[in-house]
């Protein structure tokens, strides 16, 4: 498939689409009405490396919420609205960055024309988003049943038209299964029929373990393929983590920088130091900062020394010991209860 260069939509700071950066997403799982905590985790998120957040607005208690919430944090918020239109109107009066709804479901053909009249009036996007759980039951009686891929793109086709209908532009789209194969051919599918920045994930992915696996499969797919204007790796664990591995994902495809690579082998029977206690050390350590610098914990004198010259600070085990190398060239050796220590003090001189 060829390359996909969506058009582009401006949501908050960021320009989305287009040959502009993928960008990181992640959704509260806060009580939004609770302003403070919400805050808090959103703060939270954005250490991290989110830049772009959701929140779920089930009452008009929790809409009114969002101005507060908006004034304190330093992202794009995004309101995920469902069945109530009020709501909508609300959660943009209140200064969001993006609505997520589906037109459909929020009421007759007046309420969808409010919205999108208000949210073009005030250029506020609209985020469709297409489950594979929830689709229109006519079109799962179509394909019998069955929550297929082309079903999820007809959803989608159906909602854009509501839009467009309005001239409504300032599109994005979503096509989640909560499995990989349906989830790429729905997008490929949409890829090949509208130009709107596509917001990619895969959803109800699963636990920590499962769900980064998963996402990273899916999500790296449709990243290769160039699809992609924003993602979120959806994980049943702290929302933090869902940032961290979409940032991963971005940077083992090279199409973002962020932070400190660790490259560490897999160990085997030549390794005569703690390596992987040690890795996971380094990995901790260097989780918040952000250089773009490579290190390579490495655990013998195989492959340890080319590995180690090729990053920028790196360090080749040896017995009870560690060669330290620097941009290619050994600095120093150091016993093995002083090689942490070696090379952080490396970093911090980069």
């Amino acid at each position: 498939m060829k390359k996909y260069i969506s058009s582009v939509v401006k949501v908050g700071q960021y320009r989305l689409g287009g040959k502009n950066p993928v960008r990181i997403q992640s959704m509260c799982n806060t009580d939004t009405r609770d302003v403070a905590m919400t805050v808090k985790q959103i703060l939270n998120l954005e250490k991290v490396g989110c830049e772009i957040i959701r929140v779920a607005v089930p009452d008009q208690e929790a809409a009114k919420a969002l101005g507060k919430i908006k004034k304190q944090i330093h992202i794009p918020l995004v309101a995920d609205i469902h069945f109530d239109y009020k709501l909508a109107l609300e959660a943009m009066k209140q200064g969001v960055d993006k609505l997520r709804i589906n037109p459909g479901n929020i009421g007759s053909e007046e309420k969808i024309k409010a919205v999108v009249l208000m949210a073009k009036k005030k250029k506020i996007p609209i985020r469709i988003g297409i489950n594979s759980g929830s689709l229109e039951k006519d079109i799962l009686k179509k394909y019998k049943g069955k929550a297929t891929a082309n079903g999820m793109v007809e959803s989608a086709m159906r909602h854009i038209k509501i839009l467009e209908k309005y001239k409504f532009k300032d599109i994005l789209i979503s096509l989640k299964a909560s499995d990989i194969k349906r989830t790429v051919e729905a997008y490929r599918m949409l890829a090949e029929k509208v130009k709107y920045p596509l917001h990619i994930g895969v959803t109800e992915a699963g636990t920590s373990f499962r769900g980064t696996i998963m996402s990273s499969i899916g999500l790296g797919i449709l990243l290769y393929d160039g699809i992609g204007a924003t993602m979120r790796v959806s994980l049943t664990a702290d929302t933090t983590e869902e940032v961290k591995v979409a940032w991963e994902i971005l940077k083992s495809l090279k199409l973002r920088k962020r932070g400190i690579t660790v490259t560490s082998c897999p160990t085997c029977g030549r390794t005569e130091i703690d390596l992987i206690g040690l890795a996971k050390k380094v990995e901790d350590a260097v989780a918040l900062i952000d250089k773009d610098i490579h290190v390579a914990v490495m655990g013998c004198v195989v492959n340890g020394p080319g590995e180690a010259r090729e990053a920028d600070v790196g360090v080749a085990g040896g017995k009870k010991s560690g060669a330290i190398f620097v941009r290619g060239k050994i600095k120093k050796t150091v016993p093995e209860n002083k090689i942490l220590e070696a090379l952080l003090e490396e970093i911090d001189k980069l």
